[in-house]
């Protein structure tokens, strides 16, 4: 674990950001001789992605018969205040 305080942080950031990442330590910042914050890496949780999580059946979108989307919409199935 590495002290230091503000000033020194302002001035050694790169450095300890470095040994944050990199070598995996803990820096606490001090502001009159009494601690304020921690800089501490982020851990990504690696255990949530999208593609491990199954497809729900009851979720599925069923068309109605012979519905195409692709066909364009008729005169009457136009709002009155879109025409």
């Amino acid at each position: 674990m590495i002290t230091v305080n503000m000033h020194e942080a302002k001035i050694r950031l790169s450095q300890l950001v470095k040994a944050v990442v990199e070598d995996g330590e803990t820096v606490i910042l001090q502001r009159n001789g009494v601690e304020v914050a921690e800089l501490i890496p982020i851990r990504k949780p690696s255990h949530f992605r999208r593609d491990l999580i199954p497809p729900d059946p009851a979720l599925r979108v069923i068309l109605a018969p012979g519905y195409d989307p692709t066909e364009p919409a008729t005169e009457d199935e136009w709002p009155e205040e879109s025409r």
